[in-house]
């Protein structure tokens, strides 16, 4: 929970939170799930668990890092892509997934069970919705939508 309230605080104080307002609802609905498991020393395993998912930050940080620094070797870039990848589905889609699953078929639809499977499954949207963005902007950049708000290199870090 104490990444999260960083991170927030950080968007917040750096005022990115107009640009990054989906980043600090991502973050709320995290900070609120980690408190209540806390709090009733349930679930603590699936807490965990969900923090593998910040094992591919990492990668996404690198690939931001890269784009923005306008690295002179694109192989860099293009190496990053793929392990970025690889990491996106190993430590984020898949244990998203994995928990999804469990808290649908075992969990009770009731109380805190209810209130951590909404929060999976709104996360589940939020994740799919990162990742399709990461295969527009890496691998199929002719899908890419133009959007408001592009920073001087015509890229909107955050989002693509």
């Amino acid at each position: 929970a104490g990444y999260f309230i960083h991170d927030s605080l950080d968007i917040i104080f750096n005022h990115q939170s107009r640009s990054s307002w989906e980043y600090l609802v991502h973050h709320a609905m995290a900070i609120s799930a980690f408190i209540s498991l806390i709090i009733t020393g349930r679930f603590l395993v699936a807490a965990m668990l969900l923090l593998l998912v910040e094992v591919s930050n990492i990668f996404l940080t690198v690939r931001m890092l890269l784009k923005m620094s306008n690295v002179p070797s694109p192989a860099l870039y293009e190496a990053n892509k793929y392990v970025n990848l690889v990491m996106y589905f190993i430590f984020r889609l898949a244990p998203q997934a994995y928990l999804t699953w469990y808290f649908l078929r075992y969990v009770e639809v009731q109380g805190q069970g209810a209130f951590l499977t909404t929060n999976l499954l709104l996360l589940d949207a939020m994740i799919l919705m990162y990742f399709s963005r990461l295969l527009r902007s890496d691998f199929f950049p002719s899908l890419r939508k133009g959007s408001v708000g592009r920073d001087v290199d015509g890229e909107k870090f955050l989002i693509d």
